[in-house]
């Protein structure tokens, strides 16, 4: 860290736990949170001046890229007409007739803020719908950082063979184990397995339809088809977390582009253009048991404040133009040939898994990830040098802890900018490949 970030890190340990509002934003590559002072388009200028191709996009959040003029119109509106907090307006029901219109499983909606808010409730909701309390989830997969999922999702080698009662966190009741059953993705056979000795128990069936966090990992052919027929064999709700999916690929998400319809999905990150807006969407008789309609309880003040609301309909008419999603698919497509060349050329053992402009990067592997188990296999001692190497080059990747995870490119960014990342990803893997002999010979 470079010398004003690193005084302003030393003020922020004495008013900030570890000096961040959010653990993950401290980079263990760098050695402190990146401080960022001003951001617009594809790059942004940290705290000492230095300026970033950004290939994080607020974990996807800005696919808009940022400081879009559609959402700085957007923020100036809604300050023009007093922000309107805890009350609906017309933009609300529009909005959510958009949503209606994209995702196939939605024929309601309820908006949130954030991810974890949005599956706390959803899950509030598929229990009282269905009458039971457990839910089968995948390890590697994420759902909030709430009681009811932060169980099971990301345990170590050696807990693995336990994750249903391995707790994510300190602080976490052992009793909430009970409500989970945690699988290995893409295993059928497991889930099978599962509903039926679970019977009459099991409530939902909760997954990331493309396991982002663990580094991008995709469905078997057939997985997802064969999840909704189990489902609904067994009186069980199917539930697709695109909090990071959707809109990555287009307007209908992973249920549009793998062609399988869950029974209820929460949607967010880039809905907001970069604000806080996330979205309980889901068949009518499922979400008509929220109050005041039924006997669920979702309520908050901050639930789809204007700002906000706002700027997901900027976000919306943006995605919606015709240039937009040409536009990702070009770029995308010049980022993955590139990057593949760059991993065959030097014959490094990277898989790069992809879903529109989300992609992973996983040190190691040899072949495409299945489930997390592949996902342990990462190199994280690489992935840090990795994110040295290409911070020092000027193109920011968020550290995750060495971890696997998502990496991404918003519709700011230009060929221009994808060749320049493609030059520096070339001189980072080739900086860290003795590492991957060195791994051979251990």
């Amino acid at each position: 860290m470079k010398s004003e970030a690193t005084t302003l890190l030393q003020r922020a340990r004495g008013v900030l736990p570890g000096g961040v509002c959010s653990s993950t934003r401290y980079n263990a590559a760098l050695g402190g949170p990146m401080y960022v002072a001003q951001a617009e388009g594809a790059r942004f200028t940290d705290v000492d001046g230095d300026t970033y191709i950004d290939m994080c996009c607020g974990h996807g959040a800005a696919l808009l890229g940022h400081k879009h003029p559609a959402l700085v119109k957007a923020v100036t509106a809604a300050a023009e007409r007093g922000f309107c907090s805890a009350f609906d307006t017309a933009d609300v029901v529009n909005l959510a007739g958009k949503l209606c219109d994209y995702l196939p499983c939605a024929e309601r909606v309820r908006f949130t803020n954030s991810g974890s808010e949005a599956t706390l409730h959803a899950l509030r909701l598929c229990r009282a719908f269905t009458g039971r309390d457990k839910l089968i989830r995948f390890t590697g997969h994420f759902h909030g950082y709430h009681e009811h999922t932060y169980i099971g999702g990301h345990p170590p080698a050696e807990a693995l063979a336990h994750a249903s009662t391995y707790r994510e966190s300190a602080g976490i009741p052992e009793a909430f184990t009970q409500f989970i059953v945690a699988l290995p993705f893409n295993d059928l056979a497991a889930v099978e397995a599962a509903l039926r000795e679970h019977a009459d128990e099991i409530a939902v069936v909760i997954l990331e339809p493309f396991d982002f966090n663990s580094g991008g990992i995709p469905p078997q052919p057939g997985f997802l088809a064969g999840l909704r027929k189990l489902t609904r064999q067994h009186g069980v709700l199917l539930f697709f977390d695109e909090i990071q999916s959707s809109f990555k690929q287009g307007l209908g998400g992973a249920q549009a582009a793998f062609g399988v319809t869950p029974d209820i999905c929460t949607i967010g990150k880039a809905l907001g253009g970069g604000l806080p807006l996330s979205a309980i969407c889901g068949h009518a008789d499922i979400m008509d048991r929220f109050k005041p309609v039924g006997d669920v309880q979702h309520s908050g003040t901050f639930n789809a404040p204007l700002l906000n609301v706002l700027a997901g309909a900027a976000f919306c008419a943006e995605a919606e133009s015709p240039e937009f999603y040409p536009h990702l698919e070009k770029i995308g497509a010049r980022f993955y040939e590139g990057v593949d060349g760059i991993v065959r050329d030097l014959g490094l053992p990277i898989q790069v898994p992809r879903f529109g402009a989300r992609f992973g990067l996983m040190l190691g592997l040899d072949d495409t990830p299945v489930d997390y188990r592949d996902a342990l296999r990462h190199r994280r001692d690489l992935m840090l040098e990795f994110v040295r190497q290409t911070a020092r080059r000027g193109v920011y990747f968020h550290d995750y802890g060495g971890a696997p995870c998502h990496h991404g490119f918003s519709v700011a960014h230009t060929v221009e900018d994808i060749d320049r990342v493609l030059e520096v990803l070339a001189s980072a893997f080739a900086a860290i490949k003795d590492g991957f002999a060195q791994s051979a010979r251990a």
